[in-house]
């Protein structure tokens, strides 16, 4: 089993947080007005996307760098829906363009990378996750 843990801190002065792992960190906070937020980071919806995005982003490496293909440039899009009272999210899209280096079809690497996204498979369970490219 692999577990990762992450920290949360207030920022003083704010109402923010600070979270890091190791010697990354990212700032969480509401949009300006809400609940004392002054958006000076993340929301929730937004993390939430970013740990979609991010996880992807790396297994699209994970697997290219396994078949020994170069990625040239990619671009990764995630929307998430929220509805209800307390507010959920009732699903995501991810949406992908990816460049070879070698100017060869990306969709096998786009697929495996998919097919093994820690994030999206984890969230599956919860609600969908979907991704087009």
């Amino acid at each position: 089993m692999v577990a990762s843990t992450v920290e949360l801190r207030n920022i003083a002065g704010t109402q923010a947080a600070i979270g890091w792992a190791g010697s990354h960190t990212v700032v969480v906070d509401r949009p300006c007005g809400k609940a004392g937020g002054a958006g000076i980071g993340f929301n929730g919806a937004q993390l939430l996307a970013l740990a979609i995005g991010g996880c992807y982003c790396n297994d699209l490496r994970y697997v290219s760098h396994e078949l020994g293909r170069d990625i040239d440039e990619l671009a990764v899009s995630v929307t998430i829906e929220l509805d209800g009272a307390p507010l959920v999210a009732t699903g995501a899209v991810l949406s992908v363009r990816v460049q070879m280096r070698d100017g060869d079809d990306p969709s096998p690497i786009i697929e495996e990378a998919w097919r093994i996204c820690t994030v999206a498979n984890s969230l599956k369970e919860a609600f969908p996750v979907e991704m087009t490219h």
